[in-house]
């Protein structure tokens, strides 16, 4: 089984997956653009895990994700694509278990949301789920008890995540 260092070298060498300095991430404009990805790709690039999370919309357990407790100031990037979506200075501790942030990355220029969502019925909840706006990833899921200013509580799987630090 492929480990998390080799899914992140095998994606950073694709055309398609954004990187770059924190700086250059911070300041990337999303334009809208979309990426087209076959399943069985997906399944060569990502190990068993995040081809559960980010396909087929799985979960991670609570307090278990890499990402959880990380303090780092920088930027969390889609695991599936590298476009930038979370600033770690919007990211908070909710007590839920998993990642929080109260606001997506969205800089001036864009032209898009980075983020799209879907209403989820699934396990008999009504939630609103959260997916990368360029390739479809599942990150996880937004609610409405977040921290001012926006009352927003982005809770996303650390394996959603890729981080850079600033």
């Amino acid at each position: 089984m492929k480990n998390y260092e080799e899914i992140n070298i095998q994606l950073l060498q694709k055309d398609f997956f954004i990187y770059g300095s924190y700086t250059q991430l911070l300041n990337m404009v999303y334009k809208g653009e979309t990426i087209e990805i076959s399943d069985s790709e997906w399944k060569v690039l990502l190990n068993e895990w995040h081809y559960f999370i980010l396909r087929r919309k799985g979960t991670e357990r609570a307090f278990t994700g890499k990402y959880y407790q990380n303090k780092e100031k920088g930027i969390y990037l889609c695991s599936g694509c590298g476009l930038p979506l979370f600033d770690s200075s919007k990211k908070y501790e909710s007590f839920s278990g998993w990642p929080s942030f109260f606001e997506p990355l969205k800089h001036p220029d864009d032209q898009a949301l980075r983020i799209r969502e879907e209403m989820d019925i699934s396990y008999g909840m009504i939630r609103v789920e959260i997916l990368c706006a360029r390739c479809g990833g599942h990150l996880g899921h937004v609610f409405t008890d977040g921290p001012p200013p926006t009352h927003l509580r982005y809770c996303v799987n650390s394996a959603s995540l890729y981080f850079v630090n600033e």
